[in-house]
């Protein structure tokens, strides 16, 4: 059974230890890699997390760690960011449990729209955020743009 777990600051080593392994497992879906973030003490951890009005989430199969993402809020919107499902957890439905807490999340703040960007070889990725209603708008900096209206 997948559940998901919203984080605070107190949780900054489970956030360290799901972000550290999405950037090992797919460093090609990731602006950032693993050695941009894999340094840091406590501080800079919990720092991470302290983003005003951010709303990250961790998903678990069991016990078990499998996946998380992030919203935060934008001028225009939310932005859903650091998307990722572990290997062993593809095809239970971790990524749409993702999307649906993030897009809530981000309705519940009164936001209209979802925006996020993805690398346009990430076909995986592309094909759940389009079967989640996200609509190509464009590129910017080497990614697709993509956009949900929530309402």
């Amino acid at each position: 059974m997948v559940t998901l777990r919203a984080l605070t600051l107190d949780d900054w080593p489970l956030w360290r230890a799901v972000r550290l392994a999405a950037l090992a497992d797919a460093p090609h879906a990731f602006r950032v890699g693993l050695a941009d973030w894999d340094r840091g003490g406590e501080d800079e951890w919990r720092a991470r997390l302290a983003l005003p009005g951010a709303h990250n989430v961790v998903a678990f199969l069991g016990e078990r760690p499998v996946g998380l993402a992030r919203g935060v809020p934008g001028p225009d919107g939310c932005e859903l960011r650091s998307v990722w499902v572990a290997p062993e957890a593809r095809g239970h439905g971790v990524g749409d449990l993702l999307l649906a807490e993030v897009e809530a999340w981000a309705a519940r703040t009164g936001a209209a729209t979802v925006r996020l960007a993805v690398f346009p070889d990430n076909a995986a990725a592309i094909a759940l955020y389009e079967r989640h209603g996200y609509v190509r708008t464009g590129v910017a900096a080497g990614q697709t743009t993509m956009v949900k209206r929530l309402r």
